[in-house]
């Protein structure tokens, strides 16, 4: 049971969060909506870093270097083309979590940095929410951004 609504709501975070992405082009990834916003190249790299940098506390090594967490953004042009790479990559990452966790092992504990100790399902919960924060972001700044 626990898989089939992963599943689902992974599908689902997929789905909503690409009707912005289909619109991210490398021109439009500059546009922020002021000078001390993250522009949406950065949003969008964030996003597929995090998928990564989050799944080692599932046990899943990465070789994907944080550019972006904690970072502000300096107005470095990231590669839409990577970015893009890094998301897809992420939700495959998190596809292959749901297939390969048990049932039990989605309840158990694991120690993050950020949050303290919380089950793997809460930190499953936590990547969805991440993906669809900034992706409202990202909607926002294409649709009222500027180029800066």
């Amino acid at each position: 049971m626990t898989k089939h609504l992963l599943k689902d709501l992974l599908e689902q975070n997929q789905k909503t969060c690409s009707f912005t992405f289909k619109e991210i082009t490398q021109k439009n990834s500059s546009l922020k909506l002021n000078e001390d916003t993250a522009s949406v190249g950065f949003m969008y790299r964030h996003i597929g870093e995090i998928m990564h940098l989050i799944s080692q506390f599932f046990g899943i090594p990465t070789t994907v270097q944080n550019t972006t967490m904690g970072e502000k953004d300096t107005g470095k042009v990231y590669q839409w083309e990577e970015s893009k790479k890094l998301v897809e990559e992420g939700y495959q990452l998190m596809e292959n979590l749901i297939e390969n966790l048990s049932e039990n092992e989605w309840t158990e504990t694991i120690d993050t940095p950020f949050f303290g100790t919380i089950s793997r399902v809460k930190l499953f919960g936590h990547i969805l929410y991440h993906n669809s924060y900034h992706c409202g972001q990202i909607t926002l700044t294409l649709k009222r951004g500027s180029y800066l």
